[in-house]
């Protein structure tokens, strides 16, 4: 085999390689979230003002509780995110910080925070480099879409023009200091989430661990 043709083949196999990593999950059943011991891949988001964040720089050094939720229209998201505002002075306590992270464009990011004045921050991944990162993005079957436009839900109008048939599934990740997954909860049920108790004794224990 000559040289040429040995890198003509290295690169089909480059290029199927990068096409099997895109393919998204074709429902929430079917996602693969990162594992725990996995390292945080950096994904760029937007703050609530609309500037590039890098995750990386957002949990730098420091003990961090992600959540993935859907959106601001959904009300089980947020319920949650209510529920972890009334958790964040322990884990505060503990050491950890909070930030959410979903599909919302920084607009709908503001809203959210007004309605339920939540001290901590919001994200904005409306192109899904975090949701697809972490594994647990899927597509949305039309039925869905259309079920959920009767309900008068734009997701391209919530993620300000982006990915309107894609939604992350609802996770919890814990994070330590050296950006290592600790612990998960991904259920691919949108209505069950992690409770604020649950979390906390899954934090404290993360913490117990991994700082031995």
């Amino acid at each position: 085999m000559n040289l040429i043709k040995f890198f003509k083949i290295i690169t089909l196999l480059i290029v199927a390689a990068g096409i099997v990593t895109a393919v998204q999950a074709r429902s929430a059943n079917e996602v693969q979230p990162i594992l725990i011991g996995s390292k945080v891949p950096d994904a760029k988001l937007k703050d609530q003002t609309g500037n590039d964040v890098s995750l990386h720089d957002i949990i730098a050094n420091k003990n961090t509780a992600i959540i993935f939720y859907r959106g601001s229209w959904c009300p089980y998201c947020n319920t949650h995110l209510q529920e972890l505002a009334a958790a964040e002075s322990e884990l505060i306590e503990l050491g950890y910080q909070i930030i959410a992270i979903s599909p919302d464009s920084p607009e709908m990011l503001n809203t959210t925070d007004e309605k339920h004045t939540l001290s901590y921050a919001l994200y904005s991944d409306s192109d899904f480099e975090a949701a697809d990162a972490f594994g647990i993005s899927f597509e949305l079957p039309k039925a869905n879409i259309a079920r959920l436009k009767s309900f008068g839900i734009d997701l391209e109008k919530s993620s300000g023009g982006k990915n309107a048939n894609r939604l992350p599934v609802s996770s919890v990740f814990l994070i330590t200091p050296s950006k290592e997954v600790s612990f998960h909860h991904v259920d691919p049920n949108y209505k069950f989430r992690i409770p604020g108790k649950l979390l906390l004794a899954a934090a404290e224990s993360s913490l117990k661990f991994h700082t031995k």
